[in-house]
């Protein structure tokens, strides 16, 4: 996959994680600059960044309990260390900082 390609895909990734956060109705903001989502748990602050890497064309994800490096697997982003899809992965992190019951579409 050549970088316009990771580009089109992670947008599209960014897009459908803001729509599943809008449908579920959760208490979560969220902030797109740069290729770095920011979404932030309204009920205690935390937070959790979504961020692109070009280069490796991986996805990564920073939470409280550690940070998550996802690469593309026929047409889901999978979690290098523990297997977890992308919509998986954000959907837990979320309950564990204080947002429970988003189901991410990704």
């Amino acid at each position: 996959m050549n970088e316009t390609e990771f580009n089109q895909l992670a947008d599209e990734l960014m897009l459908s994680i803001e729509e599943s956060i809008d449908d579920s109705g959760a208490d979560i903001d969220y902030e797109n600059t740069a290729g770095v989502m920011t979404l932030t748990i309204e009920a205690n602050g935390s937070k959790v960044i979504i961020s692109r890497q070009p280069a490796m064309a991986q996805i990564w994800v920073a939470a409280k309990s550690g940070g998550y490096y996802f690469n593309l697997s026929d047409d889901d982003w999978v979690c290098t260390t523990t297997s977890e899809t992308l919509q998986g992965l954000l959907g837990r992190v979320c309950d564990e900082q204080g947002e429970a019951g988003v189901v991410f579409g990704c």
